[in-house]
Parts: C-alpha cells; structure tokens; sequence
C-alpha cells in the first residue's frame, strides 16, 4: 500500500456533540455519514421540525429512506396520497418523486433520520424547480 493512500476508518457519531445547520421554515439539520467520514455509497443525517413544520414539496436525484424517530408526522405524495406515519415508521421513495414531510403536532417536535443512496444528492423544489446539493444545507 502506498503512503498516500488513505483507508477510510469507522466511525461512532453523536448527533448531540454534532453541529446542526438550520435549513429555515422549523427545519433543523444534524449531518451524519457522508464523504467527510469516509462514506462513498450513501449520506444520511437526521432532521427535526418543529411544531406544525411542513417542508416544501421536493423531489431527490436518487432513492431516499426516511424513518420517524420522534412525533407524529404525514408523508405527502404529490397527486394527493397521504401517509400517516408514528415512530419508527420507515418509508422508501424513488428518485424524482415529489413528496414532503409535515409535523402533525401543534406543540410538540418531530424528528426523522434520512438517508439517501448518493454521496451527492439533490433537492429540486418542485413548486420552482431549483435544484441544490443537499450539502449546500449543511452550510449555512
């Protein structure tokens, strides 16, 4: 093996000691695994909305799995399906498929823990079709 070749080690991560970037609207991002800890297949992280949050709709450039940690929450489905979900309810969703999360609960948090199958996903906002990295998040 050459010096300059770097193997990726594993790594525990503790989303309270972690920084969390607001993504504004009640939405607030703690960043997981990704290519920084050595990921090179998927990224995954945890969102928390506050009371009443819904997220715009939204669509990814690849699969995504989300799974209700805390709260109560809808799964929207562009064309009108909707899905209630409770703890540790985990969807799976194909890429290109507009959806959003909403918090049911007026007063108390909800949180999800995501994880998309790229090391560089989008978001495309479906209401104006701007497209981000979702790392572009993770920087404000």
């Amino acid at each position: 093996m050459s010096a300059d070749t770097h193997t990726p080690q594993p790594a525990v991560l503790r989303p309270d000691q972690l920084k969390s970037h607001d993504r504004g609207g009640g939405a607030r991002t703690t960043p997981l695994v990704g290519p920084g800890t050595g990921a090179t297949g998927f990224v995954n992280g945890i969102t928390e909305f506050a009371a009443g949050t819904a997220i715009p709709f939204h669509s990814h450039n690849c699969e995504e799995s989300v799974m209700l940690l805390q709260g109560e929450a809808i799964l929207d489905i562009e064309g009108g399906a909707e899905h209630p979900l409770k703890a540790l309810d985990t969807t799976w969703l194909p890429a290109n498929l507009s959806h959003r999360f909403r918090n049911v609960s007026a007063t108390e948090p909800m949180k999800i823990f995501w994880t998309y199958a790229s090391t560089a996903p989008t978001r495309t906002l479906t209401e104006t079709g701007e497209t981000n990295p979702i790392t572009a998040e993770h920087r404000r």
